[in-house]
């Protein structure tokens, strides 16, 4: 199983990066992005990281582009994917969330 992990986690970062290539022929607002996607990047981030559910979990990586959350890495169970998944849903100016979060159990 532990050669799997490297393959799954390259596996999601190219599926991460084609959904980002994809998403970038859309673009709204330009190259830079929308005003406010790094406020809801360290929005969203603040509050994963203060879920009693997620306590410990410093493998989420956020990323936001044209107000759309993607959130990519690693998780120990599918609670705590949906958790994640839902916390960025509920996040003030967010109008869509990509996950590809892996659990890892």
């Amino acid at each position: 199983m532990s050669k799997l992990k490297p393959l799954y986690a390259s596996s999601v970062v190219l599926l991460l990066s084609g959904v980002l290539l994809g998403c970038a022929a859309e673009r709204k607002c330009g190259s830079g992005g929308c005003p406010g996607d790094a406020e809801i990047t360290a929005d969203v981030q603040k509050r994963l990281n203060r879920h009693p559910d997620l306590e410990g979990v410093n493998s989420i990586k956020v990323q936001t582009l044209d107000h759309i959350v993607y959130l990519s890495g690693e998780v120990s169970s599918g609670l705590m994917r949906e958790t994640a998944e839902e916390i960025a849903k509920k996040t003030p100016g967010v109008t869509r969330v990509e996950d590809t979060i892996g659990v890892t159990k």
